[in-house]
């Protein structure tokens, strides 16, 4: 690759334009990015100077569509990529010491002879960076130095995941830069599980960044997280007469790391009953039998959680296989019915912290009101607060967006396309 001026006259001149539509997809979106990419090239001259071997990497937000909370206790999951994404602008260098500035935050720096758990960094993206350089060296792979500035439009706290993106986007930098792109999509997933969980200190499981890393839409089934199986849906969503619609109810996330944890910790409550450390290794009719003596122990949450995640889990199953016979009416009963039992089982629609604030419930209630019989809608990502999902009919799409925008703010309701790439070079 040429310096940073030559590859942004490059840009300017179009010569990038059929990587970018690879990427975005259609020529407005990427005569739009190109604009974009200059923009973080102009951050990445001002902190950085000019420099030789400039490279740009992309890495994108996830929809959640089927599989609520199922991942981190082995479940299956149906999610998807989409076309909001993490990018960044990268250079080697020869410190041995990596630097990552993210527009409107402070640089995170890594000293690469240091990859040690820093305690005082967990829940700060620098824990994110030190982590999966860690975990690049765990799995016997190659780092090193390097610069970068990174730009983001999947919106923090939205339900896209953008802490996915930027993990899977730094192990895209590392991939590429210095192991030839040749570490595969899962394990780039698994090393950003890692580095959330171990570094930065929060338990996640591992759909949100196996999403990102794959791309298009997928199905997982985490019964062996070790080896997760990953397959392709085919299935032609621009061609359904629906728009897959994510509303940002403008909710604070703040202060609920623990309510995300409780989730996980409850249902693995109910599993360790049996002597398993997950309920996806546990006999769902057993579970039945026992839901006296479980809620003795661990409480009715607990219980329903569980009821929850058994349900949820073979959900997936009939969803992938609406979409893959063409039944998308059956897919949309299904979506609600899993949006019901997030609601009523997992609980994770509202914080018990804030009762009287519940905006996740109204963007439902509001759905329901314009869509019922016609559309789905649910829960989107860990819930309690940030977003719903809805799959809204084309000829319904302004009165939805209308509505809930009236409610939620201007461009609250988010239009999203698919994106077939995961984590990549650009």
């Amino acid at each position: 690759m040429p310096n940073l001026y030559k590859t942004v006259e490059e840009i300017e001149r179009g010569g990038f334009y059929e990587r970018l539509k690879k990427v975005y997809m259609t020529d407005g979106a990427a005569k739009a990015q190109a604009a974009r990419y200059i923009s973080l090239a102009k951050d990445f001259e001002e902190i950085f100077g000019n420099r030789e071997n400039i490279r740009f990497f992309s890495a994108p937000g996830r929809t959640e569509v089927g599989g609520n909370h199922t991942d981190h206790n082995h479940g299956r999951v149906l999610a998807a990529g989409i076309n909001l994404d993490a990018v960044a602008i990268a250079s080697k260098n020869s410190e041995n010491i990596v630097r990552v500035k993210s527009r409107g935050y402070k640089m995170d720096t890594v000293d690469l002879s240091d990859l040690a758990v820093n305690v005082g960094d967990a829940g700060h993206s620098n824990a994110l960076v030190r982590g999966m350089c860690d975990g690049f060296v765990k799995r016997g792979y190659k780092i090193g130095g390097f610069d970068a500035c990174t730009v983001s439009n999947v919106l923090s706290g939205s339900g896209l995941s953008s802490s996915a993106a930027f993990e899977v986007l730094v192990g895209t930098c590392i991939n590429y830069l210095y192991n030839d792109g040749k570490v595969d999509a899962v394990t780039i997933a698994q090393i950003a599980q890692y580095a959330e969980n171990v570094h930065f200190g929060k338990p996640c499981g591992l759909m949100d960044q196996m999403a990102s890393s794959v791309g298009g839409f997928i199905t997982i089934d985490f019964k062996d997280p070790q080896n997760p199986l990953i397959e392709k849906v085919d299935y032609d969503f621009a061609a359904c007469g629906h728009s897959l619609c994510i509303v940002d109810t403008k909710g604070n996330h703040s202060d609920l790391t623990d309510e995300y944890a409780d989730i996980r910790t409850e249902m693995e409550s109910v599993a360790s009953y049996f002597g398993k450390s997950v309920l996806r290794d546990t006999d769902e009719e057993e579970f039945y039998k026992n839901i006296p003596e479980i809620r003795k122990q661990f409480g009715d949450r607990a219980v329903l959680r569980a009821i929850h995640f058994f349900c949820d889990n073979k959900r997936v199953v009939s969803e992938v296989e609406a979409l893959r016979v063409g039944n998308f009416d059956e897919f949309k009963r299904l979506i609600c019915e899993s949006g019901a039992s997030s609601y009523m089982y997992n609980q994770n629609v509202y914080s018990v912290k804030k009762p009287s604030e519940q905006p996740l419930a109204l963007g439902l209630a509001l759905s329901e009101q314009v869509l019922k019989g016609k559309g789905a809608y649910r829960v989107h990502g860990g819930g309690f607060a940030g977003t719903i999902q809805a799959f809204v009919p084309n000829d319904m799409l302004s009165v939805y967006k209308n509505t809930v925008e009236s409610v939620f703010g201007k461009d609250s309701c988010y239009v999203l396309l698919i994106r077939p790439l995961g984590g990549t070079e650009v």
